[in-house]
C-alpha cells in the first residue's frame, strides 16, 4: 500500500480552490488516519496513572486544547482506499457525514496547548503539577505499637 507524507500539502491552498471544488479531492485523508476522544481531565496521581496506560500502547498521544484533555489514536480507517478516498462515502458513519473541511488540518499542522507522546513525559508533568506522593510505608510509620498487658 502506498502512503504519502502527511506533513506536506498535496494540492492547492484552500483559498485557491475553484467555486464548488472539493478540498477532499486534493487531500491525503488526514482526518481518516486517527480518531480523538475527550477524556476526563486528570486531577490525582491515579488519574495520571490511568492516562499513562494509554500512552504505553504506542500510536497514541494525549493532548490538551482549551483546557480539555484528549486521547488521540493514530489508526487508519478501514474504509480509506489506497488513493485516499472513502470506500463507503454514501453510507459513511454520522460523525463523517457531519465533518466539514472548514477547520480541517488539510493546510495546517496540529497545534496543542500541551501534548504528551510518552508515559515518561506525562509522568514528569504530573510530578510538576501534583503534590508529592506519600510512600506506601508512610502510613505504617504513624501506627502506634500494640502493647499487651
Amino acid at each position: 500500500m502506498k502512503t504519502r507524507p502527511h506533513s506536506k500539502r498535496p494540492g492547492p491552498r484552500r483559498e485557491e480552490l475553484a467555486p464548488g471544488e472539493c478540498l477532499c479531492d486534493h487531500c491525503t485523508g488526514r482526518c481518516c488516519r486517527y480518531f480523538s476522544l475527550p477524556i476526563d481531565n486528570p486531577a490525582t496521581w491515579n488519574d495520571y496513572d490511568s492516562i499513562r496506560w494509554y500512552l504505553a500502547h504506542g500510536r497514541t498521544l494525549i493532548y490538551v486544547e482549551k483546557k480539555q484533555w484528549y486521547l488521540l489514536v493514530m489508526t487508519r480507517c478501514t474504509y480509506l482506499t489506497d488513493d485516499d478516498r472513502c470506500r463507503i462515502y454514501l453510507n459513511r458513519p454520522k460523525v463523517c457525514r457531519e465533518y466539514t473541511t472548514d477547520r480541517c488540518e488539510y493546510d495546517g499542522e496540529w497545534t496543542f496547548d500541551k501534548v504528551f507522546e510518552t508515559p515518561e513525559q506525562l509522568w514528569e508533568y504530573a510530578e510538576a503539577v501534583l503534590p508529592p506522593r506519600r510512600p506506601k510505608h508512610a502510613k505504617q510509620a504513624f501506627k502506634l505499637p500494640i502493647v499487651s498487658c
